[in-house]
Protein backbone atom coordinates (compact mmCIF):
# COMPACT_ATOMS: atom_id res chain seq x y z
CA UNK A 1 0.00 0.00 0.00
CA UNK A 2 2.85 2.38 0.83
CA UNK A 3 4.34 1.64 -2.53
CA UNK A 4 1.09 2.73 -4.22
CA UNK A 5 0.97 5.98 -2.20
CA UNK A 6 4.60 6.83 -3.03
CA UNK A 7 4.03 6.00 -6.71
CA UNK A 8 0.87 8.17 -6.77
CA UNK A 9 2.79 11.07 -5.20
CA UNK A 10 5.51 10.70 -7.82
CA UNK A 11 2.96 10.72 -10.68
CA UNK A 12 1.27 13.83 -9.26
CA UNK A 13 4.64 15.59 -8.94
CA UNK A 14 5.44 14.81 -12.58
CA UNK A 15 2.02 16.05 -13.72
CA UNK A 16 2.43 19.33 -11.82
CA UNK A 17 5.93 19.85 -13.25
CA UNK A 18 4.66 19.23 -16.79
CA UNK A 19 1.80 21.69 -16.31
CA UNK A 20 4.18 24.32 -14.94
CA UNK A 21 6.49 23.93 -17.95
CA UNK A 22 3.58 24.25 -20.41
CA UNK A 23 2.43 27.57 -21.74
CA UNK A 24 5.85 29.14 -22.25
CA UNK A 25 5.41 29.81 -25.95
CA UNK A 26 4.53 32.70 -28.21
CA UNK A 27 3.85 33.38 -31.87
CA UNK A 28 5.99 35.78 -33.87
CA UNK A 29 4.81 37.60 -36.97
CA UNK A 30 6.17 40.43 -39.07
CA UNK A 31 5.17 42.72 -41.92
CA UNK A 32 5.87 43.99 -44.48
CA UNK A 33 8.01 41.55 -46.40
CA UNK A 34 11.33 42.93 -47.70
CA UNK A 35 10.22 42.54 -51.35
CA UNK A 36 11.46 45.45 -53.43
CA UNK A 37 14.13 46.44 -50.89
CA UNK A 38 17.50 47.33 -52.41
CA UNK A 39 20.91 46.80 -50.84
CA UNK A 40 21.68 49.53 -48.31
CA UNK A 41 18.05 50.61 -48.17
CA UNK A 42 16.27 50.52 -44.81
CA UNK A 43 13.64 47.81 -44.25
CA UNK A 44 11.53 48.33 -41.13
CA UNK A 45 9.64 45.16 -40.26
CA UNK A 46 6.92 45.52 -37.63
CA UNK A 47 7.25 42.47 -35.36
CA UNK A 48 4.28 41.23 -33.32
CA UNK A 49 4.80 38.82 -30.40
CA UNK A 50 1.71 37.16 -28.93
CA UNK A 51 1.86 34.77 -25.96
CA UNK A 52 -0.20 31.67 -26.77
CA UNK A 53 -1.04 33.40 -30.05
CA UNK A 54 -3.38 35.85 -28.29
CA UNK A 55 -1.90 38.10 -25.60
CA UNK A 56 0.53 40.83 -26.73
CA UNK A 57 3.89 40.51 -24.95
CA UNK A 58 5.70 43.68 -23.97
CA UNK A 59 9.14 44.21 -22.48
CA UNK A 60 11.00 41.93 -24.90
CA UNK A 61 14.01 42.53 -27.11
CA UNK A 62 13.43 40.76 -30.44
CA UNK A 63 16.45 40.26 -32.70
CA UNK A 64 16.36 40.13 -36.51
CA UNK A 65 19.15 38.06 -38.06
CA UNK A 66 19.80 38.17 -41.80
CA UNK A 67 22.11 35.64 -43.45
CA UNK A 68 23.54 35.86 -46.95
CA UNK A 69 26.21 33.83 -48.70
CA UNK A 70 29.11 34.71 -46.41
CA UNK A 71 27.55 37.39 -44.23
CA UNK A 72 25.35 37.32 -41.13
CA UNK A 73 24.08 40.45 -39.42
CA UNK A 74 21.83 41.06 -36.43
CA UNK A 75 19.54 43.99 -35.67
CA UNK A 76 17.79 44.63 -32.35
CA UNK A 77 14.14 45.65 -32.46
CA UNK A 78 12.69 48.24 -30.12
CA UNK A 79 9.24 48.32 -28.58
CA UNK A 80 6.71 50.68 -30.14
CA UNK A 81 3.92 52.48 -28.31
CA UNK A 82 1.71 49.44 -28.91
CA UNK A 83 2.25 46.54 -26.47
CA UNK A 84 3.64 43.45 -28.17
CA UNK A 85 4.69 45.33 -31.32
CA UNK A 86 8.36 46.00 -32.07
CA UNK A 87 10.21 47.63 -34.95
CA UNK A 88 13.68 46.98 -36.31
CA UNK A 89 15.74 49.00 -38.75
CA UNK A 90 17.33 46.40 -41.04
CA UNK A 91 19.71 47.11 -43.93
CA UNK A 92 20.83 44.36 -46.30
CA UNK A 93 24.48 45.16 -47.09
CA UNK A 94 24.58 43.63 -50.59
CA UNK A 95 22.34 42.38 -53.36
CA UNK A 96 21.58 38.67 -53.42
CA UNK A 97 19.59 36.06 -51.58
CA UNK A 98 19.09 36.46 -47.83
CA UNK A 99 17.36 34.42 -45.14
CA UNK A 100 15.63 36.13 -42.22
CA UNK A 101 15.21 34.79 -38.68
CA UNK A 102 13.36 36.80 -36.04
CA UNK A 103 13.88 35.67 -32.45
CA UNK A 104 11.17 37.08 -30.18
CA UNK A 105 13.27 37.19 -27.02
CA UNK A 106 10.66 35.00 -25.31
CA UNK A 107 11.76 31.38 -24.93
CA UNK A 108 12.27 29.53 -28.18
CA UNK A 109 9.73 31.60 -30.14
CA UNK A 110 11.04 32.64 -33.53
CA UNK A 111 10.07 32.83 -37.18
CA UNK A 112 12.17 32.12 -40.31
CA UNK A 113 11.62 33.48 -43.79
CA UNK A 114 13.39 33.31 -47.09
CA UNK A 115 15.32 33.25 -49.13
CA UNK A 116 14.39 36.70 -50.36
CA UNK A 117 16.15 38.41 -53.26
CA UNK A 118 17.53 41.85 -52.46
CA UNK A 119 18.50 44.18 -55.26
CA UNK A 120 17.13 46.42 -57.96
CA UNK A 121 15.02 44.94 -60.74
CA UNK A 122 16.89 44.69 -64.05
CA UNK A 123 16.17 47.56 -66.45
CA UNK A 124 13.45 46.82 -68.95
CA UNK A 125 12.09 43.88 -66.98
CA UNK A 126 8.50 43.08 -67.97
CA UNK A 127 5.71 43.60 -65.49
CA UNK A 128 5.31 40.83 -62.94
CA UNK A 129 1.74 40.17 -64.16
CA UNK A 130 1.76 36.97 -66.27
CA UNK A 131 -0.04 38.41 -69.31
CA UNK A 132 0.92 35.70 -71.83
CA UNK A 133 -0.50 32.74 -69.84
CA UNK A 134 -3.70 34.67 -69.10
CA UNK A 135 -4.19 35.48 -72.80
CA UNK A 136 -3.55 31.82 -73.70
CA UNK A 137 -6.20 30.63 -71.23
CA UNK A 138 -8.74 33.24 -72.40
CA UNK A 139 -8.05 32.35 -76.04
CA UNK A 140 -8.45 28.64 -75.29
CA UNK A 141 -11.76 29.24 -73.53
CA UNK A 142 -12.97 31.34 -76.49
CA UNK A 143 -12.13 28.47 -78.89
CA UNK A 144 -13.96 25.95 -76.70
CA UNK A 145 -16.99 28.26 -76.48
CA UNK A 146 -17.00 28.77 -80.27
CA UNK A 147 -16.71 25.02 -80.92
CA UNK A 148 -19.54 24.34 -78.47
CA UNK A 149 -21.70 26.95 -80.20
CA UNK A 150 -21.08 25.38 -83.64
CA UNK A 151 -21.87 21.87 -82.38
CA UNK A 152 -24.95 23.12 -80.52
CA UNK A 153 -26.17 25.01 -83.60
CA UNK A 154 -25.91 21.90 -85.83
CA UNK A 155 -28.12 19.94 -83.44
CA UNK A 156 -30.78 22.62 -83.37
CA UNK A 157 -30.97 23.07 -87.15
CA UNK A 158 -34.02 21.19 -88.45
CA UNK A 159 -33.41 18.63 -91.17
CA UNK A 160 -34.79 19.53 -94.59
Amino acid sequence: MRYLIVLSGFVVALAVAAAAAGGGWATVGFAPLPDGTAAGQSWKPEITVLQHGRTPLGGLTPVVTISGDDDTRTFTAIETSEVGVYEADVAFPTNGEWRIVIDSGFGESSVSYGPVTIGPAPAGEPSPFPLAPVLAVVGGLALVAAAFGVVRQRRLTPAS
